[in-house]
């Protein structure tokens, strides 16, 4: 399969380079390898098209319409490729292999203008069961859905395994996912469909039917579906191949509500990506204080309501409110978390999504709806519960979720405390403040995001997943589908504009790799202050403004961190000029001095700031590091005994404090100090790397060996005393 992998490679690459010869001729190669008859007649037709143009061109032959009829050639040649690709795909995936069978049982090619009469007598027929007899309307609904489940199941399989469509094909299903005739649940199944086969191969029909969709649809939930297929479809390699692709999102910018659409979706996307870390953060630190602050306690024989302790409330009358307040906070933090856009039940519902309702791959997509003949069970049993019909019309859940609360609620409902119970079959439990009012969940954001959710459960969980192009995937490419504004399809177009916006959260959520890619995309009228800060061009950026405080500060760092002390020293004085007395300029500019060995001057800024901020340990850590540097050893030992006194003592002090003991000639008092360092988690090589400045004070290189002997004798002994406690004996 390599090879043949190998093969196709080397056709789309002559593709994607525009050169429609050499790619008949790699395709010629590929057929002599494997062949197939029905692929070979129309690469003969193919070749005997382009060698007629050839030769009309080297009889000087002028043809206005040559240039056209090229890229049209070419782009019947990567439909016979991809179709190569797509059926080897298929025949290397099992499951994608029964997908595809399983949607072509019948053995007749798929009629869609037969399908687009069934799916819209189907809502006739759901709109005539209200005029059925109530003993009778439970089961001939169930019947009904049923029936049409398999249809749509068989749909989603079809066109999700489809080849390269035609033209014609392309018209009539996007009729289908914009016609008020037909239900606006099947056009969103059917809309994740076409998307998971165009991020698969690109098909320019496909995506020119998600933005007709996209533009045409009147129902916003198919709309954004519409939104995220497209532009989680769009293929840079394309560009020689397909223009179209370029002029369809052009027309689209134009639009300010489409800019500002795609705007909100990367960002989107950015807090979708960082579901897996807020659910650590949920389970880290939030939940523990939830776990430990509640008024249950799990038992084997279900949840259990604590009962207070009045011996409890006497001692400490004031714990209940304590853990009552601890309580509030952690859920607070939560809903903090969800208002900023993070996914908080991710964790919780991953694990439930091994129920076997989501065996069925288009049930990961299929928009929640009631009468979906999977759930028909456990919606009859709960009915009547107000609270579950609440959290299900109104719950701030995906689609996704909302089918595994359903399932999922079975199996915790008996466990729960009768009291709970009956709380929740009246209504009285709630979501609070995590449930969004009803107005937000009806926004073309809110929509999106709750798809968003969907695609990351789907795409991070399904047992099939591998079959499938991830667009969640950082490490996939170079560029990673999910960071789109980056496409070349969106370079030197009105978006630019709103690639600032997006920088800034890449930024704040330590996107550094995407977040330079995208900066690379900005035009050079945006190259200002913040392009440079960003691109940490800080020289750069002080070109534009000399005196911006971010580009000084984060350059002296720079040169600092770089050695190039002489130059961070310049930086932090120009910073004093233009902000005089600022504590961290002057610490730092000491810090310069210090390593300039400009002793003098550093001590003089210190002594200001230690006569003016005689707390602060850092600038105590400071001048006790140069009083040691300059030789007055007896005044930096005064500041070491009070740092390793004081509750902010840290390792770096104890390191120090050992270089003052040891110049001082306090042997043992440096031993143990080096000692204490390590024990503090620090380095035994950092004790001796800076030799130049041990001998600069006199100590020679016997006195270096004899330290780092002493100093090894208590590290080994350290290491036996901690073998020796882990022996089972």
């Amino acid at each position: 399969m390599g090879a043949i992998d190998t093969s196709l490679q080397r056709i789309y690459a002559q593709l994607r380079a525009g050169n429609a010869g050499l790619a008949i001729m790699e395709l010629d190669t590929y057929l002599m390898a494997w062949p197939n008859q029905q692929t070979r007649e129309k690469l003969e037709t193919l070749k005997s098209e382009y060698d007629l143009m050839a030769d009309y061109w080297i009889q000087g032959a002028t043809d206005p319409e040559r240039d056209t009829q090229y890229n049209k050639l070419l782009q019947r040649i990567y439909v016979l490729m991809a179709n190569i690709a797509i059926h080897r795909h298929l025949s290397a995936t099992s499951f994608l292999q029964q997908l595809h069978n399983n949607a072509r049982q019948t053995g007749r090619p798929m009629n869609l203008e037969e399908t687009r009469q069934e799916m819209e007598n189907f809502v006739s027929e759901v709109a005539m069961l209200e005029l059925e007899p109530e003993h009778t309307r439970k089961q001939k609904t169930l019947t009904l859905y049923k029936a049409h489940q398999q249809q749509m199941n068989q749909l989603f399989g079809f066109l999700l395994t489809s080849n390269m469509w035609t033209d014609s094909t392309g018209r009539v299903l996007e009729e289908i996912l914009v016609s008020p005739t037909i239900d606006a649940v099947d056009q969103q199944l059917l809309v994740s469909a076409v998307m998971l086969s165009l991020m698969n191969r690109f098909d320019i029909v496909k995506f020119r039917t998600l933005v007709g969709v996209y533009r045409r649809s009147t129902d916003e939930h198919v709309r954004q579906r519409a939104l995220v297929g497209w532009v989680l479809g769009i293929d840079d390699d394309m560009r020689q191949i397909y223009p179209e692709q370029r002029a369809l999102v052009e027309e689209l910018l134009k639009s300010k509500r489409v800019c500002n659409e795609l705007t909100e979706l990367q960002i989107q996307m950015i807090y979708t990506m960082d579901a897996e870390k807020d659910t650590n953060t949920i389970n880290n630190e939030i939940m523990p204080d939830i776990i430990n602050n509640q008024n249950f306690r799990v038992t084997r024989n279900g949840i259990e309501e604590v009962e207070d302790d009045p011996l409890e409330d006497a001692l400490h009358p004031d714990a209940s409110e304590q853990r009552m307040e601890k309580l509030e906070q952690s859920f607070q933090r939560m809903i903090d978390m969800q208002r900023k856009g993070a996914d908080i039940f991710y964790g919780g519902f991953s694990q439930t999504k091994r129920f076997p309702f989501f065996y069925d791959i288009s049930n990961w997509f299929v928009p929640f709806f009631l009468q979906h003949p999977d759930i028909a069970q456990f919606v009859d049993k709960y009915e009547d519960n107000r609270f579950l019909e609440s959290l299900l019309s109104k719950g701030p859940f995906c689609n996704s979720d909302k089918y595994s609360f359903l399932i999922a609620f079975q199996q915790v409902i008996n466990q729960l405390p009768e009291s709970v119970r009956q709380a929740m079959k009246r209504g009285e439990a709630g979501m609070g403040e995590m449930a969004p009012d009803e107005s937000k969940q009806q926004t073309a954001a809110y929509i999106r995001r709750n798809y968003l959710m969907d695609l990351y459960r789907f795409f991070r969980l399904f047992p099939n997943r591998q079959a499938f192009i991830n667009p969640f995937d950082r490490h996939a490419s170079y560029l990673p589908v999910f960071c789109f504004f980056c496409s070349s399809q969106f370079v030197n177009t009105p978006l630019d504009a709103y690639k600032p916006e997006v920088v800034r959260v890449m930024n704040k959520h330590r996107y550094f790799s995407e977040m330079n890619q995208l900066l690379d995309t900005f035009p050079d009228s945006m190259h200002d202050v913040q392009y440079y800060l960003w691109k940490e061009d800080f020289s750069a950026a002080l070109q534009f403004e000399p005196d911006n405080e971010r580009a000084l500060s984060a350059r002296a760092r720079s040169f600092f961190s770089d050695g190039m002390y002489e130059e961070a020293d310049e930086d932090y004085e120009r910073l004093l000029l233009l902000h005089p007395g600022k504590i961290s300029y002057m610490l730092n500019k000491a810090i310069c001095l210090v390593n300039l060995e400009e002793y003098e001057d550093a001590l003089k800024l210190l002594y200001q700031l230690n006569y003016e901020h005689e707390d602060d340990v850092n600038i105590q850590r400071v001048l006790a590091w140069t009083l040691t540097c300059d030789g007055k050893l007896e005044q930096a030992d005064k500041l070491y005994q009070k740092l390793i006194s004081s509750d902010s003592v840290t390792s770096e002090d104890y390191l120090n404090m050992g270089y003052c003991q040891w110049l001082l000639g306090n042997i043992k008092e440096a031993d143990a100090c080096f000692d204490q360092y390590y024990t503090l988690g620090g380095d035994y090589y950092e004790v001796f790397r800076n030799q130049e400045w041990l001998y600069h004070r006199g100590i020679t290189d016997t006195d270096i060996r004899l330290m780092q002997a002493m100093v090894m004798q208590h590290d080994s002994a350290r290491r036996a005393e901690e073998r020796s406690n882990d022996l089972p004996f």
